[in-house]
């Protein structure tokens, strides 16, 4: 036992000045994903570690996983989790965090007090949720991270690090009905967030309306009139660009006569705000053809275009 307790915490005081960056995977056109390195800066100025977590071996992760169950010291929970999230970019040890029963362990912390602690939880999550097998057991958290994302402050680490999970379980169709009560959320979070929030808001968003069956939930969705007003030349233009995907998912869609006039009974619903006839938001769109942005003058332009009738 005693032994064990030494390489334990001598594990821990190598991984404490380790693991300083984590994966971060994000959607890029055409549907694919790819990995990048987001460094992660010390409390020194300018000071960046890089350290890869990929050289641990399978009971260095057994060691960690056990240490972490155990831990009641928030900044010993953080490293941890902060190493096990670097140690999650690789796929091998995805698939052996989940054979050691890790996901769950990891996931209790979602509720830890520590805002940092939950950060970390997050992120170590999000690399996790690469694996599809993984994504499995994962998607028993979305409530809790909607939850977490509702009530964190606005522009957050916090609301971030949710949404760049929420972002990977919604690549594919498979878990985005568990979406369904987010809607109104995500557009909300558009009208008061940052450039760097609503780009990753509109990502989930561009996900989940790129499936027909997500449809009926997303224009239904109460939402702010002022979302129309990021329909603007002055709107960043990732985030622009992104708004435009949605709204042409949204423009795609085609309801029955009989839906589109349920819809328009509803108040202050998504498709009364973007796709009813009495929408403004055709108006803003013909101002964007002279947007500076060639990308952007191109989007609006095929949005404008009607679909040939079949």
């Amino acid at each position: 036992l005693s032994s064990r307790l030494g390489n334990t915490k001598a594990l821990l005081g190598i991984l404490a000045g380790a693991g300083a960056s984590y994966g971060i995977y994000k959607l890029v056109s055409g549907g694919s994903l790819k990995k990048s390195q987001k460094s992660v800066t010390s409390e020194g100025p300018g000071d960046i570690i890089h350290a890869s977590s990929g050289n641990l071996e399978p009971q260095h992760l057994k060691v960690l996983l056990s240490r972490l169950q155990s831990s009641g010291d928030p900044a010993e929970s953080q490293r941890i989790l902060l190493t096990l999230g670097n140690a999650a970019a690789f796929t091998v040890n995805q698939n052996l965090i989940r054979d050691y029963e890790g996901i769950g362990t990891i996931a209790a912390f979602l509720s830890d007090p520590a805002a940092e602690v939950r950060v970390q939880t997050l992120n170590a999550l999000n690399n996790l949720s690469m694996n599809v097998r993984n994504q499995d057991q994962i998607k028993v958290c979305v409530p809790q991270v909607l939850e977490l994302i509702e009530v964190s402050p606005v522009n957050s680490e916090l609301q971030l690090a949710a949404l760049r999970l929420l972002t990977n379980l919604s690549v594919t169709d498979q878990h985005q009905h568990l979406f369904k009560t987010s809607i109104r959320l995500l557009l909300s979070l558009l009208v008061v967030g940052n450039e760097e929030l609503q780009v990753q808001t509109l990502k989930v968003l561009v996900n989940l309306s790129s499936n027909p069956d997500m449809m009926d939930d997303i224009v239904q969705a109460q939402a702010p009139a002022s979302v129309l007003l990021l329909f603007d030349a002055q709107t960043a233009s990732p985030v622009l660009l992104r708004l435009l995907t949605f709204a042409g998912n949204l423009r795609a869609w085609r309801p029955s006569a009989q839906v589109a006039h349920l819809l328009r009974q509803t108040q202050d619903c998504l498709f009364r705000v973007m796709l009813d006839e009495s929408s403004q938001l055709n108006g803003r769109l013909f101002r964007l053809l002279s947007h500076p942005d060639g990308e952007i003058q191109a989007q609006v332009a095929r949005i404008l275009t009607p679909a040939p009738r079949v």
